[in-house]
């Protein structure tokens, strides 16, 4: 498969993703949003504690 070829099945497919996209309605987007602040928490949490074990050890 050369460059055209792929190029154009990735255009189709590009096409065919937008055309079964919606926007999602306020309960979906809440969820979404606790969902990523809860990640983006827990992430947080978890380097925090490993900067603090890391001056604890001395690092």
């Amino acid at each position: 498969m050369d460059f055209k070829e792929s190029f154009n099945k990735f255009i189709k497919d590009a096409k065919r993703v937008l055309k079964v996209s919606r926007k999602p309605d306020w309960p979906e987007y809440k969820d979404l949003a606790k969902i990523s602040a809860i990640g983006v928490v827990v992430i947080g949490g978890i380097g925090y504690i490993i900067v603090c074990l890391g001056s604890l050890i001395g690092i």
